[in-house]
């Protein structure tokens, strides 16, 4: 028996010195003030979230769990076009008129014809008579998306030029991804900072033999952001660029009509909570609130992030984030624009009853 303890705290030490970084979860021992914050301070509008195989028992839940965290109206970026489209928005604001809004995506058929363009927007338009709100660019638009000669589509392709003068005349925004995280198109070694995502989602990678660099694609970008100065872009996750805010202010000021939100990259924001704090006072009417998956639990990070001073807590995913988080305690006046008032006017056709002024 005198033996046992020994031998099983040989056993533990032993399995530590094994132990995978996936593995390694450390608790903090540091105790300081915190406010768990389970439900947003004011309601709010989330402009990046997907829904797909919706059924009106699903839409009634859905319903239901925006309710607990004060999520007054989403936006459904994945509504599709044509039939699909007009489905979307049926099944949605039949049952929840104001709390649902859904964006279109085109068609990208026959698209080496040369009426694609005219085509696309006429689409677009009949989408926004059948109830779209505003129109979603996805990220294989610039990297996958290739002509009838397996040439890449670049992002400011002319092609598209009929689609952006349509949303400038229906004053609908577009929400675009462009590109990936910066790390994910650098080598995978012990300097790339998503290194752990990358090992565990290898297909994330986007490697110079395949993909374009990321400094070509959001070049791209900007340089269709700048084209068409009367559409209203919205640039998603940050324009990757929530490393580097200084630059994504810069951008802002440049391009007047260029938005951006927040989904998926709170990680970036919390890390850094003084210089964030002065970039949203900064650019409070640029900001938009969204998160991009719907997982109700995950908002309340988000939450503590934007309303507290906290210090030192824990990101929700470990890959997105192997740092703490930090609150930004944003003064009520910026909150108020990044969770409604900027959504409420930019995307058309949303009820502002039961908002606070």
């Amino acid at each position: 028996m005198r033996l046992i303890l020994p031998v099983l705290l040989l056993a533990a030490s032993l399995a530590a010195q094994t132990m995978s970084i996936e593995e390694y979860e450390p608790k903090s021992t540091l105790v300081v003030p915190q406010h768990i914050v389970t439900r947003a301070r004011y309601p709010f509008i989330d402009v990046h979230n997907h829904q797909y195989g919706l059924t009106p028992e699903k839409v009634d839940k859905l319903a239901a769990d925006m309710d607990g965290i004060n999520l007054r109206i989403m936006v459904n970026l994945s509504g599709g076009y044509g039939d699909k489209l007009a489905q979307n928005v049926h099944m949605l604001k039949d049952r929840y008129k104001d709390r649902f809004v859904v964006f279109a995506n085109l068609d990208y058929s026959n698209i080496d014809a040369p009426d694609y363009g005219q085509r696309a927007a006429a689409q677009l338009e009949q989408d926004v008579h059948n109830g779209a709100q505003g129109l979603k660019f996805f990220k294989n638009f610039g990297m996958d998306l290739k002509d009838g000669k397996g040439q890449r589509i670049h992002v400011d392709d002319p092609r598209f030029d009929p689609v952006w003068d349509m949303c400038a005349k229906l004053h609908i925004p577009v929400l675009i991804h462009t590109a990936e995280p910066w790390s994910f198109f650098q080598p995978q070694d012990r300097f790339n900072e998503r290194w752990l995502e990358l090992k565990q989602f290898p297909q994330r990678a986007r490697p110079p033999e395949r993909y374009p660099s990321w400094e070509t694609l959001m070049g791209e970008q900007h340089h269709l952001f700048a084209l068409h100065p009367k559409t209203i872009f919205v640039n998603a996750h940050l324009g990757w660029l929530g490393g580097n805010l200084a630059e994504l202010g810069r951008l802002m000021d440049q391009m007047p009509n260029m938005y951006t939100e927040i989904g998926a990259v709170l990680a970036e924001l919390g890390r850094q909570p003084r210089f964030a704090r002065e970039w949203f006072i900064q650019h409070q009417d640029r900001v938009l609130f969204g998160k991009d998956v719907w997982a109700p639990e995950e908002y309340h990070c988000y939450f503590r992030v934007l309303e507290t001073a906290d210090e030192y807590f824990d990101y929700y995913r470990k890959r997105h984030a192997f740092w703490k988080m930090y609150g930004l305690d944003l003064p009520d006046g910026v909150l108020k624009k990044l969770y409604y008032k900027n959504a409420l006017r930019i995307i058309p056709g949303l009820n502002a009853n039961g908002f606070p002024q």
